[in-house]
């Protein structure tokens, strides 16, 4: 299993590109960041130093959308960086949250996510697509190599991420949830006529490396608040109807709004109705063991990377017990005798 990190490229942008230097010297295989520009800086410039500065890390947004960029400019954002740094870029896309709600916008439909991921997909693979009416390609990427994972939580955007998706990201940690929708993501897979492990599977959620429980669960409440957001899309689209597990659906009973001037901020005041046990069920809190144990159970169920959320007070305790402590075990998982 590999293990990467999603950052928030708050100014100074030298402080992300620490952090992701840090990163690789670890040995975390990924270095993810949110895609808001309004909220934060234009992560894009970011990845260029980012990917100057270190030697194997692998870059790119959790998640972009397709309303706020144009799918041609997404593209030669990542043929561009795969030339100059050798193919060490990943697309992570959604419908759209903060992105484009703080511009008033709405996420896009599942039809137009599709049709961006066939879109980016190939511009920046180096191939030829029909785009407006044309065929279109990049001359000079031929040599580029991009994945596009899909975000999902409902069940047509995880039959989508199934059907079309070179990898899953679940942004969460639960162990019931996350069994449910690697099935469904697998399941639309085989249907589609494809290898149901040919699509990779990202679990991304805050993990916090202490033994101070209520002081973890405080700076990662905010989490259950964000995934709260496309929870409540979920409910609305499809009611209370089964479709989608309770233990989803039933802790945003008590939501009552959200301030994007607050997204993925630990102290976040409009996530109240976060339960503890939310909190513990969606991130990895506790000490080194309590942390492998969780893994191992995400890796049990096929999971091929997780990645940090590190929006909290102990990036560097939460870095440095991974790199020096939880990688190694990972590592060993992989290599036991079989």
């Amino acid at each position: 299993m590999d293990i990467g990190i999603v950052l928030q490229t708050t100014p100074p942008a030298s402080r992300v590109v620490d952090l992701a230097r840090k990163a690789d010297m670890y040995g975390f295989s990924h270095v993810w960041t949110f895609d808001s520009h309004i909220l934060w800086e234009e992560p894009f410039v970011i990845y260029s130093q980012i990917l100057a500065q270190t030697r194997n890390l692998v870059v790119g947004p959790m998640v972009t959308n397709p309303a706020t960029r144009d799918w041609t400019v997404t593209a030669s954002l990542f043929a561009t960086l795969n030339e100059m740094y050798g193919n060490r870029t990943v697309c992570g896309i959604g419908r759209g949250d903060s992105a484009v709600r703080v511009t008033n916008g709405k996420p896009t439909t599942l039809a137009t996510l599709r049709e961006s991921i066939h879109v980016i997909r190939e511009l920046a693979n180096g191939r030829g697509v029909e785009y407006n009416g044309s065929t279109i390609r990049f001359p000079w990427a031929a040599k580029s190599k991009c994945e596009v994972w899909v975000a999902a939580y409902g069940p047509k955007a995880l039959q989508l991420a199934g059907e079309v998706g070179d990898g899953f990201i679940l942004q969460l940690a639960d162990i019931d949830v996350a069994a449910w929708t690697i099935d469904a993501v697998r399941k639309a897979a085989r249907d589609a006529g494809r290898d149901p492990k040919s699509v990779k599977i990202c679990v991304a959620a805050p993990a916090y490396v202490g033994d101070d429980l209520a002081h973890m669960r405080e700076q990662c409440r905010w989490f259950g608040g964000m995934v709260g957001n496309h929870v409540a899309d979920i409910v609305s689209r499809y009611g209370e109807t089964g479709a989608v597990p309770k233990a989803l659906t039933d802790y945003i009973k008590g939501r009552e709004g959200y301030d994007y001037n607050q997204h993925g901020q630990s102290g976040n005041t409009h996530t109240a109705f976060v339960p503890d046990s939310i909190v513990d069920r969606f991130c990895i809190l506790g000490n080194v063991d309590e942390q492998i144990k969780r893994l191992k159970a995400l890796k049990d169920l096929g999971v091929d990377q997780f990645s940090i959320y590190l929006q909290h007070d102990g990036k560097e305790q939460t870095l440095e017990a991974y790199g020096e402590r939880i990688l190694p075990a990972i590592a060993e998982l992989a290599q036991a005798k079989q």
